[in-house]
């Protein structure tokens, strides 16, 4: 792909987003138009990429952005709804954003598709995400388009504001830290700038018509992740281990006030269910190395310019 090819990142005001754009600006692309309807976080793209062309769209609505979208040689789709209470907002965000876009790819001549998914799709899971980006993935594979998708499992990065980032974030303001159960539950996470090297050589060689499993290649048990954590934002929170039932009512509680809740039961669920992801040889397939996961976790959160940044939900 030539680095004056028109690039369009839906949802590209999230945390991949954010990192993946400046991946693409470090390695010479400069046509680069960001869509999100999250206005606080376009405008943080904005302060730390003020060239970018940052758009505020609702891709589950008609609007300018589809033409946006048909104008581009390459759409890497992003765009997704994480966590929710309602499940209409997975429907609307995961099944109904998605179709809106290949709706407006339909009468690009040669658009190059690159489709981010999720590692749950090979999960045991079964929750209103897990199946929304299960159709998802269905409707990308159907098109007519160059297809690439790309299931990532749990990541964190610069401008991480879930999972990872909103721990790390608790932690600094908290004197006691919760942990379910024995915490000994094995995790796979993968740090976003790995990814977003990955997706650059997919640019590159314009691979398609292929799906990858993109896991973390460090099994790191999620009590041994919060310890990383708490080292790399100099927190000396105690952990404290708490029946799973207790933690998860607390969830519940905490449900009652917050709408759209950062953490929820359904993510607890997940996180202490007991399974790992195949890992496939992903360095030699992208020509990429894997960033140590105690080294990538000091760079996400300790990074002295985008650690300072706060995503909003």
């Amino acid at each position: 792909m030539q680095r004056r090819s028109k690039i369009v990142i839906t949802g590209g005001a999230g945390l991949v987003g954010q990192n993946l754009a400046i991946w693409l600006s470090q390695a010479g692309y400069h046509q680069i138009t960001v869509l999100d309807k999250h206005a606080h976080n376009l405008d943080v793209l904005r302060q730390v990429q003020p060239h970018l062309d940052c758009r505020l769209a609702d891709l589950a609505e008609p609007g300018n952005w589809q033409q946006v979208v048909n104008r581009a040689d390459v759409v890497i789709t992003l765009h997704a709804q994480i966590g929710s209470l309602r499940e209409q907002d997975f429907q609307r965000n995961n099944v109904r954003a998605t179709a809106n876009v290949l709706d407006a790819m339909a009468s690009q001549r040669d658009p190059y598709l690159l489709h981010v998914s999720s590692s749950v799709i090979e999960s045991i899971a079964e929750d209103a995400y897990t199946r929304t980006k299960k159709r998802g993935e269905d409707m990308v594979q159907g098109s007519s388009f160059d297809w690439c998708i790309l299931r990532p499992t749990l990541m964190f990065g610069w401008f991480d504001r879930k999972h990872l980032g909103w721990l790390a974030r608790f932690m600094r303001k908290t004197p006691v830290f919760p942990i379910p159960g024995n915490g000994r539950y094995i995790r796979q996470p993968l740090f976003a700038g790995d990814l977003c090297q990955i997706i650059l050589s997919c640019l590159k060689q314009r691979i398609s018509g292929q799906v990858f499993d993109i896991t973390g290649l460090e099994r790191v048990a999620y009590v041994d992740i919060i310890r990383a954590i708490r080292r790399a934002v100099g927190s000396r929170t105690l952990l404290l281990p708490l029946p799973y039932a207790v933690f998860h009512g607390l969830l519940e509680i905490y449900g009652w006030f917050d709408r759209d809740p950062p953490f929820t039961r359904e993510h607890l669920r997940a996180l202490v269910t007991n399974e790992t992801f195949a890992v496939i040889d992903w360095e030699a397939i992208f020509g990429v190395t894997s960033t140590p996961f105690e080294e990538a976790v000091n760079e996400a959160f300790s990074h002295p310019q985008y650690s300072k940044y706060a995503l909003k939900l």
